[in-house]
C-alpha cells in the first residue's frame, strides 16, 4: 500500500519475506489484556512486537505474552511506571537494555535488539519518550532524553545495516500530527523546541525517515492516540505521536501500514492504537 490505512479498512495480508513490526503503548499490559489485547495480537501475524508503558513486573509480562515469544523487557525502577519491551518470534542476536546514559539506565524507556534478517542486521528499538510538562523537571528530563537520542541514532545507523526506532515518542512533529494543533503550541508534546529535534531526526543531519508519514503523505494523521476523556476518540481528535523511524534503505521497503484504531471507544485496549508496518526483505 502507498498510504497508511486504519483498522476500519481491510488489513492487508503479509507477503512472503516480509517482517511485520507492530508498536503500541499499552497504558499498562495488565489492563490491556483485560480489555482484549490478546485477541488483537492473535489476528495480526506480527513478527516483532514493541511495547511501551508496560508497567508490570517481568514475570507478569512473560506470563501474559506466553512462551511463543522471545522477550526483552526493561522495567522502570519506579514501580507501575514506564517500561518498554520487544517481543519477537525470532531470537535476537544481541540486546541492549537502555539508551546508553547512566541517568536513564533504570528508567524503562529504551531497549534495543539486533536480528539477522536475510543476512543483514536489523536493529529494532522500543522507545518511550517522557510526556513532559512545561517548566518542570519532567520537561528537563524529556529534553535530556531527546539530546541523548541525537547521538544514539547516528551511532546505531553507523553500526547496523538497518535500524528501526519504534514507540511512543510523545511529540507531534508537524501541524498534520495533531487535530487541534493551534490549541497545543504551548503544551508539552507540540512545543517548537521539541519539534525541532524531529526536524533533525528526519533531516539531513541524522537522516532517518518517518515511515508512517512517508506512506500516508500530506494528510491529517492518521492519529495514534486519543484521550480517554470526553469525545476525543469518537470525534477523532487525536495526536500522531507513535512512530516507526527507519534508516533510508529500510524505509524504502516499508508498506502495508495500518493504524489499528479500534472500531468503538468501548473496544479499545489502550488509549493508543497499534502502528503496524511490513518491511519487505
Amino acid at each position: 500500500m502507498d498510504r497508511v490505512s486504519t483498522a476500519a479498512e481491510q488489513k492487508p495480508s503479509k507477503n512472503a519475506g516480509a517482517v511485520r513490526v507492530a508498536s503500541v503503548n499499552l497504558n499498562g499490559i495488565r489492563a490491556a489484556y483485560k480489555r482484549g489485547m490478546a485477541d488483537w495480537l492473535a489476528e495480526r501475524d506480527v513478527d516483532i512486537l514493541t511495547l511501551q508503558e508496560v508497567r508490570a513486573p517481568d514475570a507478569i509480562v512473560r506470563e501474559l505474552l506466553g512462551d511463543d515469544w522471545h522477550i526483552l523487557h526493561a522495567e522502570a525502577e519506579a514501580k507501575g511506571r514506564a517500561g518498554v519491551a520487544i517481543a519477537s518470534r525470532q531470537a535476537p542476536t544481541a540486546t541492549r537494555e537502555h539508551i546508553g546514559e547512566d541517568y536513564f539506565a533504570t528508567s524503562g524507556r529504551w531497549v534495543e535488539a539486533d536480528f539477522d534478517i536475510a543476512g543483514k542486521t536489523l536493529t529494532v528499538v522500543s522507545a518511550y519518550v517522557h510526556s513532559g510538562e512545561v517548566d518542570t523537571p519532567k520537561q528537563d528530563d524529556k529534553y535530556r532524553f531527546l539530546d541523548v537520542m541525537t547521538t544514539r541514532l547516528p551511532a546505531l545507523k553507523a553500526t547496523s545495516d538497518h535500524v528501526l526506532v519504534t514507540g511512543d515518542l510523545n511529540v507531534g512533529h508537524t501541524e498534520r500530527d495533531i487535530k487541534n494543533w493551534k490549541g497545543n503550541v504551548k503544551r508539552s508534546g507540540f512545543l517548537p523546541a521539541e519539534r525541532a529535534y524531529f526536524d533533525r531526526f528526519f533531516g539531513e543531519e541524522i537522516g532517518y525517515r518517518d515511515v508512517a508519514r512517508q506512506l500516508a503523505g500530506d494528510v491529517d494523521g492518521p492519529y495514534t492516540w486519543w484521550s480517554w476523556r470526553g469525545q476525543a476518540f469518537d470525534n477523532d481528535t487525536g495526536w500522531r505521536i507513535d512512530y516507526h523511524m527507519a534508516t533510508p534503505d529500510l524505509a524504502a521497503i516499508a508498506g502495508n501500514a495500518v493504524v489499528d484504531r479500534a472500531p468503538t471507544y468501548a473496544s479499545r485496549f489502550s488509549d493508543h492504537a497499534p502502528l503496524v508496518i511490513d518491511y519487505q526483505f
